[in-house]
């Protein structure tokens, strides 16, 4: 099974679409804020930084195999603006399992819209991947997208004690996850 999926991905306000050379300043905007990057496994990115991320997001706007992420431009359909990007990783085949993740433009939350962008990338894992379970992994303390992944309908399954040397130091991760039989589309 693969994943090739026709773009851009129209939600209520935004369209999901694979990243272009010209989002690099849509892109710089988040990728170089320490608050939205502090839960994220990147670091604060300069220019050259963000190009070089970019670059290697050019190719991420299919799945053909397990291991492969699926890195979409999450862009605000009023202004064209790229407002943040959101992620599908095909984890397993056998297993048939997904990883989720999302980043989003200091400016734009709380307006519901990185969860209509992490929706709509829930069903292309459930309805045209065929996923069995997809998960959310956080690090603790991040309140902000443990409640985003609870209004997606996943609940918490986990909270693994310092399992992640992250940003300098351990910490704790909870995993979230639905399975495609109990997912309702938001």
């Amino acid at each position: 099974m693969t994943l090739h999926p026709s773009y851009p991905i129209k939600t209520d306000r935004l369209d999901l679409r694979p990243h272009r050379m010209d989002d690099l300043d849509d892109l710089l905007a988040f990728h170089s804020d320490p608050e939205v990057v502090r839960y994220v496994p990147w670091p604060v990115r300069d220019r050259e930084q963000t190009r070089a991320a970019l670059e290697v997001k050019l190719g991420q706007g299919a799945l053909t195999e397990p291991g492969q992420w699926l890195v979409l431009a999450i862009e605000l359909r009023e202004t064209g603006t790229v407002i943040g990007e959101v992620l599908l990783k095909w984890e397993s085949d056998t297993s048939r399992q997904g990883e989720l993740g999302f980043a989003l433009h200091n400016g734009y939350h709380g307006r519901g819209l990185a969860a209509e962008a992490a929706g709509a990338v829930l069903r292309l894992g459930f309805e045209d991947l065929g996923l069995h379970r997809i998960c959310g992994n956080v690090i603790n303390g991040n309140t902000a997208s443990t409640k985003l992944l609870e209004r997606l309908g996943m609940r918490q399954e986990g909270h693994l004690i310092e399992n992640i040397f992250f940003k300098g130091k351990w910490c704790d991760e909870l995993v979230y996850a639905v399975r495609a039989q109990d997912w309702r589309p938001l």
